[in-house]
């Protein structure tokens, strides 16, 4: 350059010379006078025109800008550091799941954690200046309106970094002049404001950067490493921060991946890696890198280092992804009217409010990069999921017919569906859940989201735990499983026939009686309760007030029922003996700062007393046992832990469930079809299996939570209480000698009305079959030994709906045996039977049963000596020894009938002698009717009484013949059968848990989907 002027010097010297040889001279120095005063008043000119052009531009400029508020430092602060960054969600512990969904992913990286390489190449290519300007390059604005004004094929544009920054930030991307000189001046206002260092960072992080690989948008260089490179920032190698660094200049164009998230053809590469050489190039005359460097980094394949398509935390955990921006989103709803003086209960009264700051939440959560804390275990979650998906008994899946989009019919799979809750009950935290089988067929989450009849698990929380709270039972309490009907609503057990009688609460509950369930219900309500009030604790969000009311509504006859959260919930509360804690999600939620702008904190509720919640447990406990609904479950059950349970079915089996709590978790289940349809055979037990193997494998990983060491601890306020099994009511002489003497669980609040004991030793016939009372002059030889039910204790066992109190009497259970109900009486018809005919075949005799209806047994005359009974129910015949016989009828108010004819056994005897006939010992007094005998009683199956020489012979039912060998007058006691036929081998079989299905109350408007009890 020094030369080219040397040269041009010398030039203009040579040729002054030859001016001056040539005696041009003189006329040459009065034409450069005149010249040079003409190029001065051009300069003159010019100088003037230039001020007047820029007095002119500057009033332009003054024009466009006159209308400009002057941001604040705060103000300016707050645009350029308000940018969109997507949100992050963590599973428990801190361990990193995903971003949330969102139009434009970014995330926010400080300048510190940004490669050298990737600031250089940036400066290099967007604004080689960048340390040197005030926010504004002259000569670069001057060449860029020239550009404009002369519309220039080549725009090389005129913005520096901190422009760019005030352009994505605070203006438009609308090109006028109007938008450029609010770009100047806004540009110098933050150069003044903000450190070099503040505003390259802002920029790092707002730059569009195309896609990532999986074809999501993207901005900020921490997004687009971790996008194009799977690297952070910090790491880039030269070759990559180069690419990054040409982006922003034409994000798509230059971007390598599809929106499909497909890498690029080879041609549809070469503008990025153009690109990527200009800005390689621009850093070696910039002297960032060396000849070396730039040399390697052009021949470098990048198309290596782009990673393959990333599944999206949507992706992978689609369930949990949704559920916990749906949390959040409510979270923050509150938190930001909060922000604005609304307090929550402002804003839920309000649907303008709710609205407002629900559509806020939502955006912001997209928008500001929060951090968002859940409490689901991975690691458990994960687990339960293999099992879900490996599980192979859910039931055939069908095929319904839905509207598509366009309202077409067509034919859709719906497969049985499931969702489980696993819960902490000390705080309300939920571990894990099952939201689905298949969330690409079925979005719902049915662990949340569904809402379905409960079936029986509706029993602890509203029927036996209120009943226990309000101090009507115990856990062994009896309770009345009778048939009724209210105003047209007839319930019934699952085996529509049965009636269990008078059975403890504990077993009704576990095997999930109806009828005992439906009567304690209405008794309550009957007696002023509201047993729906404990449930309201839990806020259900799907029952109406009028539910509790209806009395279908203690066998699960719900209108839309409970979530699955809903009914873990409850169950948790008692297995924390009676404290709730509402459900929660969300641990906790950072905003982008780090500041925590919401954490978690457990607040406990009373649902029930810790005595009741105990009382309930210990009634739970018996559900898995051989009697319970849920006995299957001990054998898919690979440990053993203190569990209380219930099972649960719906009406016509659309929904079937499983729940159990220990004295740290509670987790329930539940199968059924999307649009409700009977499940198939098998349902609960298929349900009872899912569950045990899902709780297994969550043991093998985390088994002090799963199952604690300590079973549930009895509090204060619960006492074992000795009591007629029978009645409730505390043992007598009646109970005792019954032997239904037995020992269970009540709260201190348990006090029983003890005014009726209840029973009453009593005598009774069997007639038919059919025990009934005795009368005061009924002979004993025809009678047993029992108790009578009172008539005032029948009716309270009945209350509210009444029934028939012979029904009280379990028929399968061998301690009942000899009871009877009060109003079971043989009426006497006030007359002497009517006789009967004998006859005889070798030495048997044989009669017909007397025409009678109050005749109770027969006597077997030999003369004028008794020798046999047999109770109306024996066999109406006997083998005797040789002799004449007769047979007299006696009725219940011992009466005897006309003697029968006379029959004879054997030859007749010799003709006996005179003397013979004065023997002194011989009763010689005839008479038609014989003394009257009174036989010991034989209410324990003693056989009867012989006299004189000869075989004493008892059959109290035809079915043992006990001999006495009797000498003279002695009595002969032969040991005698039971008072009723009773086959002696057969097992007792406890009652089928399994229940039927009932109609609602025609008067109550119940729901559509009226309650059944468990079907095993």
């Amino acid at each position: 350059m020094t030369d080219r002027k040397l040269n041009v010097r010398e030039r203009i010297d040579s040729i002054k010379a030859a001016f001056a040889k040539s005696g041009a001279g003189k006329k040459f120095r009065i034409s450069y006078q005149v010249m040079w005063n003409i190029v001065l008043l051009l300069i003159i000119f010019g100088v003037l025109g230039a001020a007047f052009a820029g007095g002119v531009g500057a009033g332009y400029f003054a024009s466009l800008v006159k209308d400009e508020e002057v941001l604040s430092y705060e103000s300016l602060q707050q645009d350029l550091y308000d940018f969109t960054e997507t949100s992050d969600i963590y599973f428990a512990n801190d361990v990193y799941l995903g971003k949330l969904r969102t139009d434009l992913e970014r995330e926010h990286v400080l300048l510190e954690n940004v490669s050298p390489l990737l600031i250089d190449a940036v400066i290099a290519t967007e604004d080689e200046y960048f340390m040197e300007h005030e926010g504004v390059v002259p000569k670069a604005i001057m060449r860029a309106v020239f550009q404009e004004v002369t519309n220039s094929a080549t725009q090389t544009g005129g913005s520096t970094l901190t422009q760019q920054l005030i352009k994505n930030q605070v203006l438009t991307n609308e090109v006028s002049f109007d938008r450029k000189a609010k770009e100047i001046l806004l540009a110098l206002r933050v150069e003044r404001f903000f450190e070099k260092e503040e505003i390259l960072e802002a920029y790092l992080n707002v730059a569009d950067m195309g896609r990532n690989s999986s074809g999501n948008n993207i901005a900020g260089v921490q997004t687009a490493a971790l996008g194009l490179f799977g690297v952070d920032a910090q790491d880039l190698t030269l070759p990559q921060a180069a690419f990054i660094a040409g982006l922003p200049q034409a994000p798509f164009g230059y971007t390598p991946f599809t929106n499909a998230g497909e890498l690029k053809s080879e041609e549809a590469l070469e503008p990025g890696f153009t690109r990527k050489r200009e800005v390689l190039h621009r850093m070696l005359r910039e002297g960032s890198i060396t000849q070396e460097q730039h040399d390697e980094a052009v021949e470098y394949d990048l198309t290596a280092d782009f990673i393959p398509p990333a599944a999206s935390a949507l992706d992978r955990y689609p369930y949990v992804t949704e559920e916990v921006e749906r949390r959040a989103a409510e979270i923050l709803k509150f938190y930001l009217a909060e922000q604005d003086g609304y307090p929550k209960q402002q804003v839920l009264d309000s649907k303008t409010l709710d609205d407002k700051y629900k559509e806020m939440a939502e955006r912001d959560i997209r928008q500001k990069g929060y951090e968002i804390h859940s409490t689901i275990d991975k690691e458990l979650y994960d687990a339960m999921e293999v099992v879900k998906n490996e599980y192979a008994s859910y039931g055939p899946t069908k095929t319904v017919i839905e509207l598509n989009e366009d309202g077409e019919e067509v034919e859709v799979e719906a497969p049985v569906q499931v969702g489980s809750v696993l819960m902490e009950n000390s705080t309300g935290r939920i571990i894990s859940f099952t939201g689905g089988r298949d969330f690409e067929l079925e979005q719902t989450n049915h662990a949340t989201r569904s809402y379905r009849s409960t079936g029986s698990t509706i029993k602890p929380l509203a029927v036996y735990a209120p009943a226990v709270e309000y101090g009507m039972i115990g856990a062994g309490s009896p309770l009345a499983d009778v048939k009724f009907t209210h105003n047209g609503w007839t319930p019934s057990n699952y085996v529509v026939e049965r009636e269990y009688g008078i059975v403890p609460a504990r077993t009704a509950l576990a095997a999930s009686h109806n009828l005992s369930a439906a009567r304690l219900y209405g008794r309550m309500i009957e007696e002023g309760h509201n047993p729906g009030e404990f449930l309201q604790v839990i806020n259900p969000q799907r029952i109406k007030q009028e539910e509790y009311g209806y009395r279908a509504f203690s066998l699960g006859g719900l209108g839309e029922g409970l979530s699955v959260e809903e009914n873990v919930s409850a169950y948790a509360a008692i297995g924390n003996m009676g404290q709730y804690n509402e459900p929660y999600m969300i641990e906790k939620i950072l905003d982008n700062a780090g500041n925590v702008i919401f954490e978690h904190e457990s607040e406990s509720k009373k649902m029930f007393s810790p005595a009741a919640a105990y009382v309930t447990l210990e009634m739970m406990r018996d559900t898995m046992t051989p009697i319970g609904s849920g006995r299957t479950a001990p054998g898919f059950l690979n440990f053993s832990t203190d569990w209380a349970s219930k099972s649960g079915t719906s009406q016509n089996t659309h929904d079937n469930w499983f729940i159990g709590t220990n004295p740290n978790i509670t987790f329930g289940i539940w199968f059924g079809y999307d649009k409700p349809s009977p499940l198939p055979e098998r349902a609960s037990v298929n349900t009872i299996n899912l569950w045990a193997n899902m709780m297994n494998r969550a043991r093998e990983l985390q088994p002090d939570l799963i199952d604690p060491s300590s079973p549930f601890q009895r509090p204060e306020g619960v006492v074992d209480r000795s009591f007629c099994s029978f009645t409730g009511l505390p043992a007598d002489s009646a109970c005792s000698a019954a032997g239904l003497v037995t020992t269970d669980v009540f709260t201190t609040a348990y006090q029983p009305d003890s005014s009726d004991a209840g029973l009453k030793n009593t005598k009774y016939v069997t007639i038919g079959g059919t025990r009934f009372i005795a009368l005061d002059s009924t002979p004993d030889e025809f009678s047993s030994t029992g108790a009578v039910l009172s008539p005032d204790f029948a009716e309270r066992m009945l209350f509210p709906y009444g029934g028939d109190a012979s029904k009280l009497f379990p028929s399968d259970n061998s301690y009942f045996e000899n009871l009877l109900a009060a109003n079971s009486t043989l009426e006497d018809d006030g007359s002497a039977p009517s006789s009967v005919t004998l006859a005889v075949s070798g030495s048997t005799i044989s009669w017909n049963a007397s025409g009678s209806s109050d005749v109770v047994g027969y006597r077997i005359y030999s003369g004028n000596r008794k020798v046999e009974i047999r109770q109306a129910d024996d066999t109406l015949s006997a083998s005797l020894p040789n002799g004449t016989y007769q047979v007299v009828a006696v009725d219940v108010a011992g009466r005897e009938s006309a003697r029968s004819n006379e029959v004879r056994i054997g030859s007749a005897p010799s003709e006996p002698s005179e003397s013979d006939d004065e023997d002194p010992d011989e009763d010689t007094a005839e008479t038609s009717t014989p003394p009257a005998s009174t036989p010991p009683s034989s209410g324990n199956g003693n056989g009867g009484n012989g006299n004189g020489n000869g075989n004493g012979n008892s059959n109290d039912n035809g079915n043992n013949n006990d001999n006495g060998n009797n000498n003279g007058n002695g009595n002969g006691n032969g040991n005698g059968g039971n008072d009723e036929d009773e086959d002696e081998n057969e097992e007792d079989t406890p009652p089928p848990s399994d229940e039927e299905p009932e109609d609602p109350p025609e008067d109550e408007t119940p729901p559509e989907d009226p309650p059944e009890d468990d079907e095993n």
